[in-house]
């Protein structure tokens, strides 16, 4: 069973027990949240699509680490023969969180 759930205006695909990653939520660690903007579920073959979210549907899920950054993204601008280079870096801060279910 999994369910396509839409989390901080990105859309990810759960299962119960997944660990996944996404954008920083104001939980702290060990606190439970729950996403009702869920916009498809398989139920081993048994398709529900929302028109646009699924009435009734819940993931829950437990928050594991809320202090992770991302990979480095490196932004290098040059302007040729003017002699401009500029190298800014960024890591996006993100949460950490652990599947419990989808009811």
């Amino acid at each position: 069973m999994y369910a396509i759930v839409d989390i901080a205006a990105q859309q990810f695909r759960v299962e119960a027990g997944r660990e996944i990653f996404v954008p920083r939520l104001p939980q702290a660690n060990g606190e439970e949240v729950s996403f009702d903007k869920v916009l498809l579920i398989d139920d081993e073959g048994k398709v529900k699509v929302g028109a646009p979210y699924v009435e009734g549907a819940v993931v829950k899920a437990t928050v594991l680490d809320d202090s992770v950054k991302a990979d480095k993204v490196l932004v290098f601008k040059k302007i040729r023969r003017k002699g401009f280079q500029k190298l800014n870096g960024h890591r996006q801060k993100l949460t950490k969180i652990r599947i419990d279910g989808i009811a």
